[in-house]
């Protein structure tokens, strides 16, 4: 029964912490365009504007390892900053800009595959992840891997 009662108290008092509000993030420090009912002022946001999201290696030999540049522009009225960009596989490994990129202007993600150990057809996705409206962009590499002699 006592073990009983100190559990009980002990979950009361993580209850209480947990619910103490002292800890709040300062509204004008969130700076989302979005609302509720939708009319959000979208123009004034940075966007992408690709060249191309999808690249084609076309056939490649076991162990090759190759690069592509996926060039963009920043269409947008404000600084276009990218926050992450990730990939659907380790043997795909990107390289993108860590400062802004002013409204008119280019930025490039460069994407290196790495074809060792793969065998047929291969769709790698890139997301990267801006202060755009949507957050995210899907950016895709293709290729045909293929053993060595069997081209």
């Amino acid at each position: 029964m006592k073990s009983l009662v100190s559990f009980l108290g002990g979950c009361a008092l993580v209850f209480m912490v947990s619910c103490h509000s002292g800890n709040t993030i300062p509204s004008d420090v969130v700076n989302n365009p979005n609302t509720a009912v939708g009319k959000a002022d979208l123009s004034v946001l940075p966007a992408f504007e690709f060249q191309q999201d999808v690249h084609d290696f076309g056939k490649l030999i076991e162990g090759e390892s190759v690069s592509y540049t996926f060039i963009f522009r920043n269409s947008g009225k404000s600084d276009l900053l990218i926050s992450d960009v990730s990939t659907s596989c380790g043997c795909t490994v990107p390289s993108y800009p860590k400062t802004p990129i002013k409204p008119g202007k280019y930025g490039s993600i460069r994407v290196t595959f790495n074809s060792a150990g793969k065998h047929g057809f291969q769709n790698k996705n890139i997301i990267v992840v801006a202060n755009t409206q949507p957050n995210t962009k899907l950016l895709m590499i293709k290729a045909q891997v293929v053993a060595a002699g069997r081209e």
